[in-house]
């Protein structure tokens, strides 16, 4: 897909009805119920309190295809702002067309320009096609370290 095909921005208010499609049929791929008025006013906290950059990429018609959200983190040890790339989720019908590439290189440019120390994200080793893409984007996997998780 060429890039002028289609357009990576940042989210903003006016594109909360778009985002929230795409953020609630993310949750349900992941198994979670459908909510789009929880959807809606999680992603509108998100924007109007800065607490994390999301971008959306439309097709030439204006149709949002997908999203990829990110949240700060700091990494003590480099003294460095990192980026958790949290969130990605292109629309079935779009996959396939570097979509997701696209999404990804947009992550990366903000993290250059924040001069931070990288991105960072977690996937299901069952995830065959995230694990792959994200190789082909070159991430690379840590095999070295344990990830725990704590919640109530």
């Amino acid at each position: 897909m060429h890039q002028a095909q289609h357009k990576i921005r940042k989210a903003e208010t006016h594109d909360i009805d778009a985002l929230t499609q795409l953020f609630d049929a993310y949750r349900v791929f992941y198994e979670k119920e459908s909510d789009l008025p929880a959807a809606k006013t999680f992603l509108l906290e998100r924007i109007k309190n800065n607490d994390s950059e999301i971008f959306i990429a439309f097709n030439a018609e204006n149709i949002a295809m997908g999203f990829v959200q990110l949240y700060p983190l700091f990494s003590s040890t480099r003294m460095k702002r990192l980026w958790l790339l949290n969130d990605l989720y292109v629309q079935p019908g779009y996959r396939g067309k570097k979509v997701s590439v696209a999404l990804i290189e947009k992550a990366k440019e903000v993290s250059r320009n924040s001069k931070a120390a990288g991105l960072m994200l977690e996937t299901a080793k069952s995830n065959l096609i995230g694990n792959s893409l994200y190789v082909a984007t070159d991430f690379v996997l840590d095999e070295e370290h344990n990830y725990y998780s704590w919640s109530e």
